[in-house]
C-alpha cells in the first residue's frame, strides 16, 4: 500500500516503514526494517503502529494488523523476553545483506535443475 505510511497519533506524525494489504488474511501487514540486531523496544513501537493500523486504518470487516520486524540479526532469547508478554501478531526475522557461500548455491542449483520439467509451462509456443 505504502511505504512510510503516515499516522499521527496526539497530534504527533508517526511514519511505518511498509504496510501492504494481505488480501486472503483480509488485514493490515506493517513493516519495519532495521540496519542493526533487534532490540526489545522494537516490539512496543511495533504494537503502537498496528494499533494506529487498527484505529484509523482497518475497516470494521478486516482483520487485526499484523507485523513483521525484519533485523541485521537477532539473539532468540532476547527476542522470546520481548515478545512474551505482547498479545500484537508480531513476527521478528533475520535478513541477510550477502548472498550465501557459493558452494550452498551451486548445490541449491544442483537440486533446482534435477526436478522434473513440468508440462505446457514452457513459457513459448513449441509449434511454431
Amino acid at each position: 500500500m505504502s511505504e512510510e505510511y503516515p499516522i499521527q497519533v496526539g497530534g504527533e506524525d508517526y511514519r511505518i516503514d511498509l504496510v501492504f494489504f494481505h488480501r486472503n488474511l483480509r488485514c493490515f501487514v506493517a513493516m519495519e526494517l532495521k540496519i542493526g540486531k533487534f532490540k526489545p523496544e522494537y516490539v512496543s513501537k511495533m504494537d503502537f503502529y498496528l494499533e494506529g493500523l487498527d484505529r484509523q486504518a482497518k475497516n470494521p470487516e478486516e482483520n487485526p494488523s499484523v507485523g513483521l520486524l525484519l533485523c541485521a540479526s537477532k539473539n532468540d532469547e532476547v527476542v522470546e523476553y520481548a515478545m512474551s508478554r505482547t498479545l500484537s501478531p508480531t513476527m521478528v526475522a533475520v535478513y541477510q545483506l550477502q548472498l550465501p557461500d557459493k558452494e550452498v548455491l551451486r548445490k541449491k542449483l544442483q537440486e533446482l535443475s534435477s526436478l522434473p520439467e513440468i508440462e505446457g509451462n514452457t513459457g513459448g509456443d513449441e509449434d511454431t
